[in-house]
């Protein structure tokens, strides 16, 4: 049985006719901590060194100045390999930070509009909501009725499709305008750039078939 997989500082199970890395941290163990009587062993170039003692594989780290790492506790007999793992798992929290770095945070906005709302308020709250969904967020979209107007859901509805449209361009409603309790909700999400391409590709072609004046 040959093991094939790369190494991360993560569990790797067996599923024919390799090992798989699954994503889980996990403390590896090293050197003298390895107390199993014997180990496959896989070596600093990835090469396979058979299965060996582990006295004698502790040896040969020992010989090459690296560690014996156990990278697959779960094995029989369990994998080891030969690595600096001083210089791993820096190399391991360099990667993290960068990916923490880069990884986008997706938070959910809301724009509270009311039944009544002026033309100039609302054209405001939708400036808000594009910069929202310009910025890659979501936005959850609030009506909240007073008195009466409960009864009156219709003229709500009728203001959340406004803003649908005055919107229309940066994003796609994820939730349909609904009732809850005495408010009104809906969600919106940013447009995904294949939307966005798809969506000016069909302006492009309907503006070719149009008949020309």
């Amino acid at each position: 049985m040959q093991w094939t997989g790369s190494f991360t500082p993560s569990i790797f199970i067996w599923t024919k006719p390799c090992w798989r890395c699954i994503d889980i941290a996990t403390e590896l163990l090293i050197n003298e901590e390895i107390r199993d009587r014997e180990v496959r062993v896989i070596g600093a170039d990835g090469a396979q060194l058979g299965i060996m003692p582990t006295r004698q594989a502790l040896e040969m780290a020992e010989e090459a100045e690296l560690d014996l790492v156990k990278i697959v506790p779960t094995a029989q007999p369990p994998v080891c390999k030969l690595m600096d793992y001083d210089k791993h798992r820096f190399e391991q929290s360099k990667r993290e930070r960068e990916m923490r770095k880069n990884q986008k945070v997706i938070a959910l906005k809301e724009v509270q509009l009311s039944a009544t709302i002026e033309e100039n308020d609302v054209n405001i709250k939708a400036k808000n909501a594009i910069r929202f969904l310009q910025d890659g967020n979501k936005v959850k979209v609030s009506i909240r009725f007073r008195g009466r107007q409960i009864a009156h859901s219709d003229i709500g509805l009728k203001v959340m499709q406004d803003f649908i449209e005055r919107t229309k361009e940066y994003c796609t409603v994820e939730r349909r305008p609904m009732i809850e309790g005495r408010n009104m909700l809906m969600i919106l999400v940013p447009k995904t750039e294949k939307a966005i391409k798809a969506e000016k590709a069909a302006a492009a072609k309907k503006q070719q078939e149009a008949p020309q004046a």
